[in-house]
């Protein structure tokens, strides 16, 4: 491990230590908590939407997130160590056969929608 490995990896237990990150991936719905600053004041804005690619590269880890906004489509990229996002939240887990949902970009309505991932659950005795 070279040097800027060390302090990549101490940049991620930085923020790591602040907030926990849950497991996601494409197709999953997320509530992403990010910090605004308007002026002098600081409010937490949310984004809520489907998460449509990840990009896994150490302290340059981001995901795309795509909503519908008045019927219009808007996709907002966040990088996964920022200190600006506060809380990451699951909402639902979707089921896709793609790394990259780019083809959501294209459709609107009943065809963009995900299907939800079972979980299977054990019975009790």
């Amino acid at each position: 491990m070279n040097l800027i490995d060390k302090i990549e990896k101490k940049q991620m237990d930085a923020v790591l230590a602040q907030r926990e990150l849950p497991e996601f991936g494409p197709g999953d719905t997320l509530r992403i908590d990010v910090k605004v600053v308007e002026g002098t004041r600081e409010r937490v804005q949310a984004f809520e939407g489907v998460c449509i690619g990840r990009k896994n590269d150490g302290i340059g880890s981001s995901f795309t997130v795509r909503k519908m906004s008045y019927g219009e489509g808007v996709e907002r990229v966040f990088p996964l160590y920022s200190p600006k996002i506060q809380e990451i939240k699951v909402v639902r887990r979707g089921r896709v056969r793609r790394a990259k949902l780019y083809y959501l970009r294209g459709r609107t309505g009943k065809a963009a929608r995900i299907a939800e991932k079972v979980t299977n659950r054990t019975k009790s005795a």
